[in-house]
């Protein structure tokens, strides 16, 4: 479980950081190789009014090939690309919770690790020197990281990205994301339900919807320097408006996540490809 939590944190990270900026086209390193370290503030889950600190190695690890891709957007294939528009696989993640550790949830099943994945399919809406704007339209089937693995649904986070290279020729590159969630029922109760066995006078009984899981708002810096990379990222949860809104086991509406990480790179390709990541 400890392995899973960390695996699941390190995909957190990598889900927040998606959208760091996409860089000019350059020859670059088929691939190369590092490691690092990762600090992270997450909330127990979105609405929780309690967060977990992380402190976690984090393999860096680039493949530039033409159809499996493995880069700060993390492992994928990209299925379909255009000047305006590509499909792709995404992939996110939540980390676990002990229910002993959350006052809301004292008494009720843990919450495992979860990974999520499907397609996305990003619009480059528009560009210009140094910047990219894209509509991008993920959807994921979720399951639980456990020994006996199940799946809980679906959830989409479609959002509007801006990607700034070279922020004020500092080096640094802004991104910034945000969106509506939406959450199929099992998704939202996996989170959101308390069964009758687990009602006290204080927590009652509650059955979630699917629908509206309220919004995100991300913004990410990042900069490679010769033999390092350093990224960050702040990340604001909102669940005004959600459909599981009143749920007694949300004790807050609003929620902000952040983390840095540094990471160390020690080996890369001679051969290198036309590349913008």
């Amino acid at each position: 479980m400890r392995r899973l939590a960390g695996n699941a944190c390190i995909a957190s990270l990598l889900a927040c950081t998606a959208s760091l900026p996409v860089a000019a086209q350059a020859q670059r390193p088929l691939w190369e190789l590092g490691l690092g370290v990762a600090g992270l503030r997450l909330p127990h889950y979105r609405g929780a009014n309690q967060s977990h600190d992380w402190l976690l190695p984090v393999p860096y690890a680039v493949y530039r090939g033409k159809i499996f891709k493995a880069d700060r957007d993390g492992a994928r294939a990209v299925l379909f690309e255009s000047d305006r528009l590509d499909f792709d696989l995404s992939l996110a993640a939540t980390a676990p919770t002990r229910s002993e550790d959350n006052d809301a949830r004292r008494g009720m099943s843990d919450l495992a690790p979860t990974l999520e994945f499907g397609p996305n399919l990003n619009w480059t809406a528009a560009r210009g020197t140094g910047w990219t704007l894209q509509l991008r339209a993920p959807v994921r089937a979720a399951l639980t990281l456990e020994s006996r693995a199940r799946g809980i649904g679906w959830t989409a986070t479609p959002n509007l990205g801006l990607d700034v290279e070279n922020v004020g020729s500092s080096g640094w590159n802004l991104g910034l994301m945000s969106g509506p969630v939406f959450g199929s029922r099992r998704f939202n109760a996996y989170f959101y339900d308390v069964p009758t066995a687990d009602a006290t006078a204080d927590r009652p009984a509650y059955r979630s919807p699917g629908g509206y899981a309220g919004a995100q708002a991300t913004a990410t810096l990042s900069r490679r320097f010769e033999r390092t990379w350093a990224g960050l990222f702040v990340r604001h949860d909102t669940l005004h408006g959600a459909r599981f809104a009143d749920s007694p086991l949300v004790r807050q509406r609003d929620n902000l996540s952040f983390g840095i990480v540094f990471s160390w790179v020690f080996a890369t390709s001679s051969e290198t490809v036309s590349s913008d990541r």
